[in-house]
């Protein structure tokens, strides 16, 4: 239950909970609009709590694999079969990754963005991670994580860029921007980059696999927390030391922020864990749960569909009347109608997986 307490934790700041808080803030102001920054991405070399969504997603995603796995092997799934599987939800994310981003429904290829999308990296992460998942033992995955860090943080600082050199980690010179606009010509859109960084993609995902290893293994419960708890704090700390000389940049997808986000998402999937699984105290995660267990259909339907209209039909009229509280009141109308929605698919177990 904590895992998908967790899943519907992260994208409760997606489909709403970012907009509550900045709402929020605006109406009370002091401490918590000081806070509203972290609700912005980063523009370049940083991080702020916004920039973790993303990757902890794809944790999550990792977290899940060898449960799949596992699940599937049980009922008599081949191995071929479970690649199959793979394949077709990595393409599936793909295609839905074109659809809410790319401007695919606009049917003009002069719009057309192929690659840009959070679920294009997802889908590159998880079908990378997937294969290692399935092939590797625990420690040759560590090892992968190892390997594909380093050798991205050595193409990044020793692979030269045409006109520019090597080493060079501004928005427009970097190599693996530069590889991107080789790649996709006049598709190339955005400062996000994808085919060099599907390694770092992969390291996100992998950390979640390991993670989701240690919680089906016999292991005292105590014991995975400590471990969790342990490898989360050994991550933050590498990641930082890591980024006095490979600074944390979310576009990029930089080693070190894999690092860091990796250590935030182990020691979130600890406390909840410890929170909702060893003590039992389940009622509260049930807010997040109900988002969770319908994550990908919540994502496409906030991007396709605008529910602060529908919410607007219950309170558009009073807003004018409750400054500065109107913000909030706008959000928290919007956010109950996705959850009322998703609440009515978990009451009929209606359940969209991919």
């Amino acid at each position: 239950m904590s895992l998908d307490a967790l899943r519907g934790f992260d994208m409760f700041w997606i489909v709403g909970g970012g907009a509550l808080f900045t709402g929020l803030a605006k109406a009370l102001g002091g401490p918590l609009e000081a806070l509203r920054p972290q609700f912005d991405h980063v523009r370049w070399e940083g991080l702020h709590f916004w920039d973790l969504i993303w990757p902890l997603f794809m944790f999550i995603v990792g977290v899940s694999i060898p449960l799949s796995i596992a699940k599937r092997k049980a009922a008599g799934a081949a191995k071929r079969s479970l690649y199959l599987h793979a394949v077709r939800r990595a393409v599936i994310l793909f295609v839905l990754g074109m659809v809410l981003q790319g401007r695919l429904l606009e049917w003009d290829l002069a719009k057309l963005r192929p690659s840009y999308s959070v679920l294009h990296g997802i889908a590159a992460g998880y079908l990378i991670a997937f294969a290692v998942a399935i092939e590797l033992r625990p420690k040759r995955q560590g090892a992968v994580i190892a390997v594909f860090l380093l050798v991205y943080w050595a193409v990044l600082e020793l692979v030269p860029v045409p006109a520019i050199g090597a080493g060079v980690l501004t928005p427009d010179g970097n190599v693996a921007t530069w590889v991107d606009r080789v790649v996709l010509g006049r598709f190339h859109y955005g400062e996000n980059t994808w085919f060099l960084s599907y390694p770092g993609f992969a390291s996100s995902v992998l950390l979640g696999v390991l993670a989701g290893r240690l919680l089906m293994s016999p292991s005292a419960e105590k014991t995975k927390v400590l471990a969790l708890t342990g490898a989360g704090a050994a991550c933050l700390a590498l990641g930082l030391l890591w980024s006095l000389v490979f600074p944390i940049i979310k576009l990029l997808w930089t080693s070190s922020f894999v690092l860091v986000s990796g250590g935030f998402g182990l020691l979130m999937l600890a406390l909840f864990y410890w929170i909702i699984d060893v003590k039992g105290c389940r009622r509260w995660a049930f807010f997040f749960t109900v988002i969770g267990m319908n994550s990908i259909a919540v994502y496409v339907a906030t991007m396709l569909f605008s529910f602060q209209q529908i919410g607007n039909i219950f309170v558009g009229s009073l807003l004018p009347r409750i400054r500065p509280w109107d913000g909030f009141v706008e959000a928290s109308a919007a956010f109950a109608a996705v959850w009322l929605v998703l609440y009515w698919m978990y009451r009929t177990k209606t359940f969209v997986k991919l």
